[in-house]
């Protein structure tokens, strides 16, 4: 009985402590210690959690099943054609991508008074209701209008604007809303080092690091390192974003979050895929090069631990992730790495040498991109899933087939450990020749497929490509064009641009 009591008392504080870690207002309290503001005034803390929250992520609901009156944007009367889809709702109303959905400030919230309601509310913005509008600005800068609460001075609210003016930049987020096309709010940024440096951070987990680090670290620096990587980061892709669609979590509400990026604002939160992307990516690199590369242990074991640290910071920071969906993603990447990495190399040898290889490839890749699929309605990320799943194929494929012609070997064990070549201006120049040229190469191969897929899979299903945005939202294009196309540059990554390169002597 006393064992039972300290299980119950113990699974009490863990859940405890989740739901603490979960709390919007830590990410709020770490924003506004480096220096991000909402474009409100006069809000405090205690009270923004009584607000009904009408913005950025807040209102994001997710459903299942056929809607015949909901889109992706939330419109009233468009049909879906029976597609599963997100939508927007706000208390059973839904608000139209324009108006005044995205017409309050970022982070703000809208207080009502005593008999109104948000239906109310939110039809008289999109009437056009001038005087209803004169009221909800009253409202912004006085919050408790209305409601009981202590009422801020427009003088005093217009001295804090002006005296954060002084020493802040007005910016918005840097992409829209990749599912809504939301634009976001602007914010006030009063520390631009930080800015700029988390930035930078949330961008090492992004699409366009992919795209370039791995190319150039396999075009010039160590292909075996390189693909070996990249089976570790499409598993830990993979089953993070598998792990969001079943979780289902919603990204931290605003208010009193401020929405420094808006771009995946709209899909799930649990775990943090750039958390584990951040974790995977350093660390398996150190694990991989120490001992292959000369280089100090410590040095190699710093620069990953910042990376990650930088990364996974930079999601609360941009207010796109919780504590607690941080943590979450750090430590389901390092579960990943612990059972992968004694794998690694037996998957490798898979791949490289296996016969019948290139068909497995092909067919688990395929059948993992076919389950994620139904976990979840359409999203941007779904289509990303296939994209990395047909990268990681088709790097593969290329992997293959490089070994069986004896194309791009691995250097013997006897010359291990590589040291550095010393840095000089014709190297730095050949490998961004190199770098530039494969870039022009892959970019041309994903524009002629997706020239060809598009069209050819939508005439083999039978649906109408008149509207590619909408006909990718069907599984049955969105699959296999992001498998084909993607699959298709990642085997020029491996195989064609180094053909290239050998033919054009710069190899």
């Amino acid at each position: 009985m006393g064992l039972r009591n300290m299980a119950n008392n113990l699974q009490t504080k863990v859940v405890q402590l989740c739901r603490n870690l979960q709390d919007p207002h830590h990410v709020a309290r770490f924003q506004e210690i480096c220096g991000v503001r909402g474009t409100f005034s006069g809000i405090s803390s205690e009270r923004r959690g009584e607000h009904e929250d009408l913005h950025n992520g807040a209102c994001i609901n997710h459903c299942q099943g056929e809607s015949e009156n909901c889109d992706i944007y939330g419109d009233e009367g468009k049909s879906n054609d029976g597609l599963r889809q997100r939508k927007n709702n706000v208390t059973g109303t839904r608000v139209k991508e324009d108006g005044c959905r995205n017409g309050l400030p970022n982070g703000a919230a809208l207080t009502l008074g005593a008999g109104e309601t948000v239906g109310s509310t939110v039809s008289a913005c999109l009437s056009g209701d001038s005087d209803a509008a004169e009221t909800r600005d009253t409202s912004l800068r006085n919050p408790n209008n209305g409601c009981g609460g202590e009422r801020i001075p427009d003088a005093d609210a217009d001295r804090l604007n002006e005296g954060s003016n002084c020493s802040s930049t007005t910016v918005k987020p840097l992409r829209k809303n990749s599912l809504t096309g939301d634009v976001g709010q602007e914010f006030l940024i009063e520390n631009k080092f930080l800015y700029y440096l988390f930035t930078f951070g949330t961008e090492l987990g992004n699409e366009l690091f992919y795209i370039t680090f791995f190319p150039f670290f396999m075009w010039n620096v160590d292909a075996y390192v390189c693909r070996r990587l990249i089976v570790v980061w499409v598993w830990v892709m993979y089953l993070g974003q598998c792990t969001k669609d079943v979780i289902r979590w919603s990204r931290p509400a605003s208010p009193p979050v401020v929405k420094v990026e808006m771009f995946y604002n709209s899909e799930y939160s649990m775990p943090s895929t750039h958390a584990m992307s951040g974790t995977a990516i350093p660390f398996e690199l150190f694990l991989l090069t120490y001992g292959r590369w000369e280089y100090p242990f410590v040095l190699g074991l710093v620069l990953a631990f910042s990376w990650c640290v930088l990364v996974c910071m930079s999601r609360i920071y941009m207010g796109m992730h919780s504590i607690l969906d941080v943590i979450a993603g750090f430590l389901y990447s390092i579960l990943i790495l612990v059972v992968f990495q004694p794998a690694l190399e037996v998957i490798d040898n898979f791949n490289l040498t296996c016969r019948y290889a290139p068909l497995i490839i092909i067919s688990l890749h395929l059948g993992m991109g076919l389950f994620s699929f139904t976990l979840d309605t359409w999203s941007t990320s779904r289509g990303d899933t296939a994209q990395i799943l047909g990268s990681g194929a088709g790097i593969a494929l290329a992997s293959h087939l490089n070994h069986q012609l004896g194309l791009m070997p691995d250097p013997p064990l006897s010359q291990l450990p590589l040291s550095m070549p010393p840095l000089s201006a014709a190297l730095v120049a050949m490998s961004l020749l190199r770098f530039c040229l494969g870039v022009v190469a892959l970019l041309v191969t994903r524009a002629a497929m997706k020239a060809l897929t598009i069209p050819l899979v939508c005439r083999f299903t039978g649906i109408p490509c008149d509207d590619v945005r909408k006909a990718r939202q069907h599984m049955e294009v969105e699959l296999p064009y992001r498998y084909i196309v993607y699959g298709a540059v990642g085997f020029n990554t491996v195989y064609l641009v180094p053909q290239l390169f050998r033919c054009l002597g710069l190899s």
